[in-house]
């Protein structure tokens, strides 16, 4: 019976949607770049028939309004979309980025239901009080507030349910576009729609699994032990499941809420500073970021032990940056506030991201022609999120596929910069960041970097060195074994004598080695 209703359920679905594509007259989107096509004059002309009406709003005010009508999953797809800056043109990115999760709640019964499925338990055995009505509904989850037996305040996350289903459906929906797309239009090509829905898919999964994010909270929260600048709620793992997740009550003020801030005497100039600091901290010292810092995911504390503080929910994306990609990212950094253009194309080639054939002279061009409208400007005005997606965008030109955790990356940068600047509009975020920039690089390169690999390596090297000459030795042995002519044999002892001189030179260099290591490693353990 599951493959009939499934068949059923999946063409009511996309009948809808396309019956909303009509009513938003989005048409146009795909026929539109496909006008050099042969297909495109009839597909024109019947577009233009079955549209109903004259529609006047701009196309990203109609794209919105869809994914609105379409519900949660669409809403979420437009979120994602959002992100996108360096595939999306401006207007479309612009209007999807005003998509919030202001989805109707499901029913409370539903609710208990589902967290009495994942806890295996009834739900009076779990909480002492639940509240039934809840306090945030989003597109995969909502949340209650809830009293442990022990008078714990805490907040209950439950996902929507049957929310795997409606996912695969709907990204089943969205690859049958995705496909239609590009075969009709050049325009959708380009924008790689595709690469858009694997990325969105990538990201619902994540999001569906809350043991994964209370896993990420906890490993922001070590990242930030006793730091001043930013509170992690405490995850409750008694209590956590795939589709529950329970964590420690906080209090706080909304950070959009401006009005509220300054009347509790929150010091809005050093919020902005502070948020600036945790991002590059979290980014150039822990390669583990929170990426979902939209206003509705930040509180800033009012009380006694948070006041002034940064307090930070929902955990479900985060982002990962290996050390190749934070030298990267510093490096260029600090190259384009220098306007230093030639470097960052060294930087592009020697991360291998560009073609070895690029020539060098002509990134710089690119890049140079990209940035310097930029640069035009007082430093306190450039957005380091717009620099990071011109770098994008001409990268593009040279074939270079950007890494996904760049483009995260790039997306919460905006935001932060967005947050920042609504709460002081004067914010230099290079001010902020430069000094956290070149405390990473020095780290990093000449001796200080040096001696901080060797302290992070020192003990698997404790281990390889004192081998290194029997195995020489061994591969030296299993050379001169096999029998050969004389000729070959007189020029094999040639050989061999040229190594043993060799070898006693590298026995040499490996006892300076391990007295070296020695040294750091008691450094090290002292």
């Amino acid at each position: 019976m599951n493959g009939p209703i499934s068949w059923f359920s999946s063409t009511r679905r996309l009948i809808r949607i396309l019956w909303t594509v009509r009513r938003f007259g989005l048409d146009e989107l795909v026929v539109s770049g496909a006008a050099s096509s042969s297909r495109s004059p009839w597909l024109l002309r019947m577009t233009r028939w079955l549209r109903m009406g004259t529609i006047r709003e701009p196309r990203g005010v109609r794209l919105r309004m869809a994914f609105e009508s379409l519900g949660p999953i669409f809403v979420k797809f437009g979120q994602v979309l959002s992100t996108r800056r360096d595939l999306l043109p401006p207007d479309i990115a612009n209007e999807l980025a005003l998509l919030q999760d202001r989805v109707p709640p499901f029913p409370a019964d539903q609710a208990v239901a589902e967290i009495e499925r994942g806890l295996e338990m009834r739900l009076e055995q779990a909480f002492a009080e639940f509240g039934r009505e809840p306090i945030a509904s989003a597109s995969i989850a909502q949340v209650h507030r809830a009293r442990l037996h022990d008078g714990t305040q805490v907040a209950v996350k439950v996902l929507r349910p049957g929310m795997l289903d409606v996912i695969e459906d709907d990204l089943s929906l969205l690859r049958t576009g995705a496909t239609l797309a590009m075969r009709l239009s050049a325009d959708a090509r380009r924008l790689r729609p595709m690469e858009v829905v694997d990325e969105f898919d990538h990201y619902l999964h994540d999001e569906l699994d809350l043991v994964r994010e209370a896993a990420n909270a906890n490993q922001l929260k070590r990242n930030f032990e006793g730091s001043t600048l930013l509170r992690i709620p405490q995850m409750y793992w008694d209590y956590c499941r795939r589709n529950v997740l329970v964590m420690e009550w906080v209090e706080g003020i909304p950070i959009g809420q401006l009005d509220r801030m300054r009347a509790a005497g929150i010091d809005l100039e050093k919020l902005s500073r502070d948020g600036v600091e945790i991002f590059f901290t979290q980014v150039f010292r822990d390669g583990f970021f929170h990426a979902d810092m939209h206003p509705g995911n930040i509180l800033v504390g009012n009380g006694p032990d948070d006041f002034n503080r940064y307090i930070a929910l929902d955990f479900g994306i985060v982002g990962t940056l290996s050390d190749h990609d934070k030298r990267y990212l510093a490096q260029n950094f600090l190259a384009f506030f220098k306007r230093d253009y030639r470097r960052v194309a060294e930087l592009h080639i020697e991360s291998g991201w560009v073609p070895p054939n690029t020539r060098a002279e002509e990134l710089e061009g690119a890049v140079r022609a990209c940035c310097e409208p930029v640069f035009d400007r007082p430093l306190r005005e450039i957005s380091l999120g717009i620099v990071l997606m011109r770098l994008f965008q001409a990268s593009r030109r040279f074939n270079v596929e950007i890494q996904p955790q760049l483009v995260l990356l790039q997306k919460t940068l905006l935001n932060i910069e967005g947050l920042g600047r609504e709460l002081n509009p004067d914010l230099d975020l290079w001010v902020t960041a430069q000094p956290i920039l070149e405390v990473f690089i020095k780290q990093q390169v000449g001796w200080q970097g040096f001696d901080n690999k060797v302290r992070q390596e020192a003990p698997r090297w404790a281990q390889l060195v004192p081998e290194l000459p029997r195995l020489l030795h061994a591969a030296l042995k299993a050379q001169a074994e096999p029998a050969m002519d004389p000729a070959h044999k007189r020029l094999l002892e040639h050989i061999e004598r040229g190594q043993r001189r060799t070898l006693r030179w590298l026995q040499v260099g490996v006892v300076l080695l391990a007295v070296i290591l020695a040294l750091q490693i008691w450094r090290y353990l002292n």
